[in-house]
């Protein structure tokens, strides 16, 4: 295997783990805050989708892709799944 493949992988992992812990982390806490407050709740619940986004197109980045494809509708799947609890 080469070399700038493994890199490739690695860097995408980190990545991955190092965005997706704060994304649903957000997600799951705009939950409670929500039913205090809905607007912080919203905007924590938002910034997760925007962080799951990014997170997504960076990997996409790394290995070269479009980052305007379907696999950057992953990045909203935590947003999604608890934008059921929210609304």
């Amino acid at each position: 295997m080469n070399i700038e493949t493994v890199q490739r992988w690695v860097v995408s992992a980190v990545l991955f783990h190092v965005g997706t812990v704060p994304a649903v982390t957000l997600a799951v806490y705009s939950i409670g805050v929500a039913a205090t407050d809905f607007g912080r709740g919203v905007g924590l619940w938002l910034m997760s989708g925007v962080i799951g986004v990014l997170t997504a197109a960076g990997i996409l980045a790394i290995f070269r892709r479009n980052p305007l494809s379907p696999w950057l509708l992953l990045g909203i799947l935590p947003t999604a799944a608890t934008g059921f609890y929210i609304f």
